[in-house]
């Protein structure tokens, strides 16, 4: 098939699934046609070595990758936000017709920055069959004090989408839910949930600096790897491991926008068992995985985030790592049917001090049983080549369809 795609992101940039998903096709031998912008996240400026220009197209055998010029201010604001989104789809407007013009499907990886340029492309191509792989449905975060009315329009061309595509794939099951609710048919609506890069998220062996990086004794640790904000809520893991002192450690890997609250906090209650490790290169992440006993999956209780599958938790069980879950919905119902691991409710730092303290009583070979389940899980589900397959199907399930 001549397959097209659409992102706001894509590599160099870390966004994986389109990447990986554009290389694969290729290597499958379809025609791939990518549209995308030029890369500037998350510091909000274009790379270095990088010039914004509309004629920017680079080739490999059956892959074409072309990018437009976006606004890209370095502000984190939700007017900057709006603005870069804005621009991509007046950018594709200009660019999209011609260069997508006699793709036989074309697959759009959405996020809300993706809305309204998808809203364009379906407009201009008009039989062009597609496939939204939906990623994230909450744009009230977009909302701002200078931007009080945009997050009504960048939800209304969200669900304009839905209803156009010709099918909604979504990447956790209580998505779908949420899709139906915008006048999606339900025979429209399919799960293809994340997958990781397994050419970096693997078992093996920690090294001895993993090993010293992560732990002091003999104790139980627990990891929590990745972005310290609002949606994780690691608040509750601290007052959790204070509880108990004498029993785990708690190690903090990363940094974000909660990060200063998150350390005020520990030092507060004099946590001498929390620890902050600053944000490290993916590459070295499985070893650190593997020096710690689990790794710890948070996501507050917030109606929003219980169809969200934060993607640690795929790495974790592709690296085989049992983990420890304080979330809702579709993370825990995960983590539960694998038996990779314990849960419990989000937001509730005692509940989730008697997982802690039951985790550091399982031994290490229920331990390692643990990750094995979950790696065996992750490669039945998410794997990459799970989730290729079930776009790949959809792709020329939707062309086929269009033709008749």
């Amino acid at each position: 098939m001549r397959i097209g795609i659409l992102s706001y992101h894509f590599p160099p940039e870390p966004a994986f699934i389109p990447g990986s998903l554009a290389e694969e096709l290729a290597a499958r031998g379809h025609e791939v046609r990518v549209l995308t912008g030029f890369p500037d996240y998350p510091g909000g400026h274009v790379y270095p070595g990088w010039r914004q220009r509309w004629r920017h197209v680079t080739r490999s055998e059956r892959l074409t990758v072309r990018r437009v010029p976006r606004y890209a201010g370095g502000d984190a604001s939700a007017r900057a936000r709006m603005a870069g989104y804005l621009s991509f789809a007046g950018s594709v407007a200009l660019v999209g017709r011609r260069y997508l013009a006699d793709v036989d499907v074309l697959y759009v990886f959405q996020l809300p920055a993706t809305a309204f340029a998808t809203a364009a492309l379906l407009r201009m191509l008009g039989q062009v069959p597609t496939v939204l792989h939906v990623q994230d449905l909450w744009a009230e975060e977009e909302h701002g004090p200078d931007l009080p009315h945009r997050p009504g329009r960048l939800l209304t061309a969200m669900r304009r989408v839905h209803r156009e595509a010709d099918v909604v794939a979504v990447a956790a099951p209580s998505m779908r839910d949420l899709v139906l609710a915008d006048g999606v048919p339900p025979e429209r609506v399919r799960v293809v949930l994340n997958w990781t890069d397994e050419r970096i998220f693997q078992p093996v062996r920690p090294g001895r600096a993993a090993q010293g990086l992560v732990r002091r004794d003999g104790r139980c640790v627990v990891m929590h790897a990745g972005t310290i904000g609002a949606r994780q809520g690691l608040e509750t893991a601290v007052r959790a491991a204070v509880a108990l002192d004498d029993r785990m450690d708690l190690v903090l890997v990363g940094s974000g926008a909660q990060e200063r609250r998150v350390r005020g906090l520990a030092a507060e209650l004099r946590a001498r068992n929390v620890r902050f490790v600053e944000r490290r290169s993916p590459l070295d992440m499985p070893e650190l995985y593997a020096a710690a006993d689990y790794q710890l999956i948070m996501l507050r209780d917030l109606p929003e985030l219980r169809g969200s599958v934060p993607a640690k938790l795929q790495a974790a069980l592709a690296c085989a790592r049992p983990v420890v879950a304080s979330a809702g919905g579709d993370t825990v119902e995960l983590v539960e049917r694998a038996r990779a691991g314990l849960s419990c409710p989000p937001e509730d730092w005692a509940t989730l001090a008697d997982r802690f303290w039951l985790a550091s009583t399982i031994p290490a070979a229920a331990r390692m049983e643990m990750g094995r389940r979950g790696r065996e899980a992750y490669l039945r589900e998410m794997s990459l080549r799970a989730g290729v397959d079930r776009i790949e199907e959809l792709l020329r399930e939707v062309a086929v369809g269009r033709r008749r």
